[in-house]
C-alpha cells in the first residue's frame, strides 16, 4: 500500500528547492544548453631565456621565437532546449523550428474564430496522415492531469507563479515539477503552441457551468498545460515529431524532471506503486491499461477526471495534429 507522511512530500525540501531553481534558471535562458564553438587558431610570440654553452666560455642570450598554437576557447551558445525521457534516462530536446499544426481530416472546430485563435492546433482528432511531414515520429506529451485545473498555469487555478501545477492530497500540497511549465509562464518551453483547442476542454468547462470559455478565450480553448516528454529513440538530427497527449491520473507514476524518478504519494493497491513511472515508453504502454486504486484516491475532487467520465486506468492517450521540430541527443539537459 502507498504511504502518506512528511517523508513522502515528493522530494525533500532541500532537493525540491534545488530542482525548482535549476528549472527556473534553465527557463530563463530558453532552457539554454551550453555548446562550444570550433577551436580557434591564434599566433603567439613567445620570448624565452636560454643558456648556450660554447667551450671554453658560457654565454647567456635572449632568443625570441614565434610559434603557432591552437587554442580552444569555450564560448557559450544559447539554444532552445528542454528535458525529456528515453528508456528511463533524462535526455535533451533541442528545438529547431516553430511548431506546426497541419489541417485535420475534417472540420473539428466550432467556428473559424477558434481555429484562428489556436493557429489550427487541436487535441482529439487523429492527424491527417497525408498532411504529416515526412519522417515524423511520435512524442508523448505527459500531462499531470491529477493536478486538476492548475495544469493550465494561472495562479487563479492553483498553479505556482512559475507555472507548475499543484496537487492537493490528504492535507498536503505538492508542487509538481515538469519539464515544460504551462504556456506563457516563466517555465514554458520554447517553440510550443501557446493555446490549443479540444472538445474535452469544452466538456470540462460545461461540467463547471462555464458556457463561454475562460480568461476571455473561446469555449474549448485553453493554454498548453504543463507537461513532460517521452520518446522512443534518440537522434542528433532534427526531425518532425507529432504529439500524442497523455493524461496521467496517477500521481505515483509522474516522474521528477530532474531525476526521472517517481514518488509514492497516494495510497495504492499495487505492490510497487511507482513501478510504472512514466519515464519510458514501455511504462507508458502499460499504464494505459493498468487499473490502480490510486487513481480514484487522487482524483475524487478533480473536475477534469470527473468530466471525462472518471477513467479508471492510470493514463489515457489522445491524438492531436500538433507537430514539434527537434533533435533529442542522449545528453543530460540541466546544469550539474
Amino acid at each position: 500500500m502507498g504511504r502518506k507522511n512528511k517523508r513522502n512530500l515528493a522530494i525533500s525540501n532541500v532537493i525540491f528547492a534545488a530542482a525548482v531553481i535549476i528549472l527556473i534558471i534553465a527557463a530563463a535562458v530558453g532552457f539554454g544548453l551550453y555548446l562550444t564553438k570550433p577551436p580557434t587558431t591564434v599566433t603567439k610570440t613567445i620570448t624565452s631565456i636560454s643558456t648556450i654553452t660554447t667551450p671554453p666560455t658560457t654565454v647567456t642570450s635572449t632568443v625570441t621565437t614565434t610559434q603557432t598554437q591552437t587554442v580552444t576557447k569555450t564560448v557559450p551558445v544559447i539554444v532552445n532546449s528542454s528535458g525529456a525521457f528515453l528508456n528511463g534516462n533524462v535526455i535533451t530536446f533541442m528545438y529547431t523550428a516553430q511548431f506546426s499544426c497541419p489541417p485535420v481530416n475534417s472540420s473539428f472546430y466550432p467556428n473559424s474564430t477558434v481555429e484562428s485563435e489556436v493557429m489550427g492546433c487541436e487535441v482529439g482528432l487523429p492527424l491527417n496522415s497525408s498532411a504529416m511531414p515526412a519522417n515524423a515520429a511520435p512524442v508523448y506529451v505527459v500531462v499531470p492531469a491529477f493536478a486538476g485545473l492548475s495544469i493550465f498555469g494561472p495562479t487563479a487555478l492553483g498553479a505556482t507563479p512559475q507555472g507548475f501545477p499543484v496537487f492537493h492530497y490528504n492535507g498536503y500540497n505538492y508542487t509538481i515539477l515538469t519539464q515544460c511549465g504551462a504556456a506563457d509562464t516563466p517555465t514554458a518551453c520554447p517553440d510550443h503552441m501557446s493555446l490549443i483547442y479540444s472538445p474535452a476542454f469544452t466538456t470540462v468547462e460545461q461540467y463547471l457551468g462555464i458556457k463561454n470559455g475562460v480568461f476571455g478565450l473561446p469555449e474549448g480553448v485553453l493554454p498548453t498545460p504543463a507537461h513532460e516528454h517521452i520518446v522512443t529513440f534518440s537522434t542528433n538530427t532534427s526531425i518532425p515529431w507529432y504529439i500524442v497527449v497523455v493524461l496521467d491520473f496517477n500521481p505515483n507514476i509522474y516522474p521528477n524532471p530532474i531525476t526521472g524518478q517517481c514518488s509514492d504519494i497516494v495510497q495504492s493497491n499495487s505492490s510497487d506503486p511507482t513501478g510504472l513511472c512514466l519515464n519510458s515508453y514501455a511504462n507508458l504502454e502499460a499504464a494505459l491499461s493498468t487499473h490502480d486504486t490510486a487513481v480514484m484516491a487522487a482524483n475524487s475532487n478533480n473536475p477534469i477526471w470527473i468530466a471525462l467520465g472518471k477513467p479508471s486506468v492510470d493514463a489515457i492517450a489522445v491524438p492531436s495534429n500538433m507537430i514539434l521540430y527537434f533533435s533529442d541527443p542522449d545528453i543530460y539537459p540541466y546544469p550539474i
